[in-house]
């Protein structure tokens, strides 16, 4: 059976989170942090379990495009945050969710904004659960959308009044 591409996008956004978290909290280089991916977790069978197939490429492209765009990406998501917080402030799981929905909403304007949200916030109760951090991701994602994708947003105020 082939696997579900939607599911296997929604499992490679949940591995650059990973990965994203992986470098962040231990200092690791991206090619070794993605090739350790691609080699040990992505698809892999592991003490009998199969961790879920996700798309390869999707997943490189987030984990190397947050680390690209990163001097972009987090002024970014600091204006979305109350004052005196800064992304350093933020849990490192929080912080990699972010930066890469903040990617996808800059490099992939063909994926919607409310499904790019949509399914960091479900990685994020993943996380947390249904506590204030996937409401605070969504909160910030949507604020980031709007900043970054105004067009897509242009026509709710007229519908509004």
């Amino acid at each position: 059976m082939t696997p579900d591409p939607l599911q296997r996008r929604l499992t490679a956004r949940l591995a650059a989170v990973q990965a994203l978290y992986q470098m962040d909290a231990s200092g690791a280089g991206i090619d070794s942090v993605v090739s350790e991916f691609r080699a040990h977790w992505i698809g892999a069978d592991i003490d009998g379990d199969r961790f879920a197939d996700a798309d390869a490429g999707f997943f490189e492209d987030i984990v190397r495009g947050v680390v690209r765009l990163q001097m972009k990406i987090d002024p970014a998501i600091e204006r979305r945050l109350v004052s005196r917080w800064t992304l350093s402030r933020l849990d490192a799981t929080a912080r990699a969710i972010l930066r890469s929905g903040a990617y996808e909403l800059i490099q992939h304007p063909s994926t919607p904004a409310a499904v790019i949200a949509d399914q960091y916030v479900e990685i994020a109760k993943g996380f947390f659960g249904e506590g204030d951090e996937p409401k605070f991701i969504n909160a910030a994602l949507d604020g980031l959308a709007r900043d970054i994708r105004a067009d897509e947003f242009a026509g709710e105020s007229a519908r509004r009044t």
